[in-house]
């Protein structure tokens, strides 16, 4: 039995139950939220259309304690609003985000988890490494999406500008999910050929494409108020990894042993999380615009309080 658990039932949240349940992934899937109402709505539209689909999936919702045999657990709180005025910076949740850390971190050690947690909250990096502290699980079974959306939004830019399929442009997005991520060129190809390349034989320009994909995600927020389908759908594709121990290879926010915090690199996915952190051989530069964005985020971090001890 796959069971999965979303604390935050917001945009993000639902959208990931629901694809969970339509996707037929999920055989049991509970729903967490202060807002009980909410939680309880959305827990009744996802059972309304099971008469609908060809699969079942057990639904709850609010009950801490079944997360002791949950095998992956999505977090997804926030203060979306808090980004209305703050021009697509992320670090505006980080006065919220630190707290509903501080609130679900000891409920989540006291149920007895000891499954994979994935983290979607804001400021992504920071508060990852903030919640596997506070929950004292093992790292590799807490990572965070981290650049594995920004990677997909250079992919899509990198497609439309070469007219190609967005799957056929590998390559990666490094380090902080905010201002500090940069796409690591040297690492990019567009049907197994080296970008740099093509852009000089095609006249393309490396760091406007650069600014359009860095700014995709703000592009949807202020359209809608909020992003949601990508960012679910990134999340789910790491859930899937995990509970398929896909050894898939791939972007997000996990701990690097070289920077002493969490960051978005790539790293193999499987079954226990993080089965190993990639080192890729990106130039000095990249290198250094690595390492400023760990240092950004672990100056970040270290302003953070202890989280106090569960509850025996």
């Amino acid at each position: 039995m796959r069971k999965y658990a979303i604390i935050g039932v917001g945009h993000v949240g639902s959208t990931i139950a629901y694809t969970l349940v339509c996707q037929e992934i999920a055989d049991e899937l509970i729903l967490i939220d202060k807002n009980e109402k909410k939680a309880r709505a959305e827990q009744l539209d996802l059972q309304d259309a099971q008469a609908r689909l060809d699969s079942h999936t057990t639904i709850k919702m609010n009950d801490y304690s079944e997360l002791a045999d949950t095998d992956i657990l999505f977090v997804t709180s926030g203060n979306i609003h808090a980004l209305d005025h703050a021009s697509g910076n992320r670090w505006a949740e980080f006065e919220y985000t630190r707290e509903i850390v501080q609130d679900i971190a000891p409920k989540i050690k006291n149920s007895g988890f000891n499954g994979v947690i994935i983290d979607v909250m804001n400021p992504c990096d920071c508060i990852t490494y903030y919640l596997q502290q506070a929950t004292g699980l093992p790292a590799n079974q807490v990572l965070g999406t981290g650049t594995f959306l920004d990677t997909a939004r250079m992919q899509k830019v990198v497609g439309e500008n070469f007219n190609v399929d967005p799957k056929n442009v590998t390559g990666y997005t490094l380090g902080e999910h905010g201002e500090s991520q940069f796409v690591a060129w040297s690492t990019v190809s567009v049907n197994g050929l080296p970008i740099e390349q093509l852009a000089e034989e095609r006249g393309l320009d490396l760091t406007e494409l650069e600014s359009q994909a860095r700014g995709g995600g703000w592009a949807v927020h202020s359209g809608k108020g909020y992003t949601s389908y990508a960012i679910a759908t990134c999340a789910v594709k790491l859930s899937r990894a995990v509970l398929d121990d896909a050894n898939l290879a791939c972007p997000c926010s996990c701990y690097s042993d070289k920077y002493n915090t969490y960051v978005g690199h790539p790293a193999i996915i499987g079954k226990t999380g993080i089965v190993e952190a990639l080192r890729l051989p990106i130039t000095d530069e990249e290198e250094e615009k690595l390492a400023q964005s760990a240092g950004f985020i672990r100056e970040k971090f270290e302003t953070l309080p202890t989280v106090a001890a569960a509850e025996a």
